[in-house]
């Protein structure tokens, strides 16, 4: 008897969807982002996607609460196993979870998949965090913690608030949103001490340059904006720079915590000195 030929999957959110389905249908964000008609139902109104939204807020902050230190990997969903980058990035997540990093994807094939291999050769917590696209790609086999998003802005939260780096591999427009929005919320202050790292200097060399020659020429860039950024092709490179950074912010948290605990004591010390005599505090 012929294989049955398995049914696509379409997702909405937590929701998996098999079969024919509703071809065409829009996703969330799709949704989200067009022109309302003046007569809506509730469930199409801005009010009800805000319940929504708060809910895939909270579903994430749960889910990964516990998850201790990690580190996101980005690349293109289009690279096969028998790519180059593909292997480095197995390595590299491999790496970094022999260190005691989880390791989060977008948890579809590609690089994706490779980086939740890696998590899964190191035995650490392989994250995906999937989302609800037009094309739809499914959670790749080696995810233990997966999380279905119906929209990229409270999944790219996710990416970025239980992260202590980001690893970015080649890859298209995606990849390199979560480039330039990782450099603009380093840049503008809204995350600290975070380390992006580019892996495959072949393949980011001429958006570097570009830069160098054009924005950073024309100083709409600063100097030290390229600094945020490691470019290399070597695994222990890229590991070492993630490691490195959370060591030091640890180091930098513990000299804050124990100037905090000295002048505490010393206000305290002059609190008391300055008292009338026999007068308790």
């Amino acid at each position: 008897m012929p294989r049955r030929k398995r049914e696509p999957e379409r997702r909405r959110g937590a929701v998996v969807v098999r079969g024919s389905g509703q071809p065409g249908r829009r996703t969330e964000d799709q949704e989200l982002l067009r022109a309302r008609s003046p007569i809506t139902g509730f469930r199409e109104t801005d009010t009800w996607r805000t319940l929504r939204i708060t809910g895939e807020f909270v579903e994430g902050f749960d889910a990964l609460a516990d998850v201790g230190p990690a580190v996101s990997i980005f690349g293109s969903a289009r690279v096969g196993r028998r790519n180059r980058y593909y292997s480095a990035a197995r390595r590299v997540a491999a790496a970094l979870g022999r260190e005691g990093f989880a390791i989060i994807t977008g948890g579809g094939p590609g690089i994706m998949e490779a980086a939740n291999r890696g998590a899964r050769d190191a035995g650490v917590l392989s994250i995906g965090c999937n989302i609800e696209l037009p094309f739809e790609q499914g959670l790749n086999e080696y995810v233990d913690l997966g999380m279905e998003f119906r929209y990229f802005f409270v999944r790219k939260t996710m990416f970025v608030k239980y992260a202590e780096g980001f690893v970015i591999f080649p890859g298209g427009f995606g990849t390199l949103d979560e480039l330039f929005e990782s450099l603009t919320l380093i840049q503008t202050g809204k995350v600290e001490h975070f380390p992006v790292v580019l892996y495959g200097k072949d393949y980011w060399g001429g958006l570097l340059r570009w830069i160098r020659d054009k924005p950073l020429f024309e100083e709409k860039v600063s100097p030290e904006d390229l600094d945020l950024l490691t470019v290399t092709d070597d695994v222990e490179e890229a590991c070492r720079a993630i490691v490195q950074s959370l060591r030091d912010r640890r180091e930098r948290e513990e000299r804050e915590r124990q100037e905090e605990a000295s002048r505490q004591s010393t206000e305290e010390a002059v609190t008391d000195a300055s008292r009338p005599a026999g007068e308790s505090g």
